[in-house]
């Protein structure tokens, strides 16, 4: 293999790199400059070259993560804006307190509850702010999945024996 792209590279197939990668030639940025040298393999104004299709290695720009909007239009303070994430982690934190004060079967059921809320909020309203972390789909099914796997634990667990 080594043999061949040094074959390639001595009847001048193209430079590679030090792992064997074969490396792209340089084509100036505007081919019908006038006294840019033509682009190899293409006739002198035959038109601009074809864009490679290659993802860029530096970007230049991205898109705005789909949990980046706001609930609330911006004029609201924070607490307003981001309300559905807001509410299931104050559901989580009662379900948290129940099971930490002796109650877990409610505690559970809490969070169970919380998180099914949140699937629910992530399909009906249009922008839950922070809430969204993934694709509308996957949080949906993730939101749903966990609230009625901790929901149904909650139901089905045997309460703990006092004393232990």
């Amino acid at each position: 293999m080594r043999a061949e792209s040094d074959a390639e590279n001595a009847a001048g197939g193209g430079a590679t790199k030090a792992n064997g990668t074969p490396v792209a030639p340089v084509v100036p940025a505007t081919p019908g400059a006038p006294g840019a040298p033509a682009a190899p393999g293409t006739a002198a104004g035959a038109g601009p070259a074809a864009r490679s299709r290659r993802f860029p290695s530096i970007t230049r720009d991205t898109a705005r993560p789909e949990g980046s909007g706001r609930a609330v239009p911006g004029a609201v303070s924070t607490p307003v804006r981001q309300w559905p994430m807001l509410s299931v982690l104050t559901a989580t934190a009662v379900g948290l307190l129940a099971t930490a004060f002796g109650h877990p079967r409610v505690g559970c059921l809490a969070i169970g509850v919380a998180l099914i809320a949140a699937s629910v909020m992530r399909r009906v309203l249009p922008s839950v702010g922070m809430l969204a972390v993934r694709s509308r789909f996957t949080d949906m099914i993730t939101y749903g999945l966990l609230g009625v796997a901790i929901t149904l634990l909650a139901l089905v667990m045997a309460a703990p024996k006092p004393g232990w």
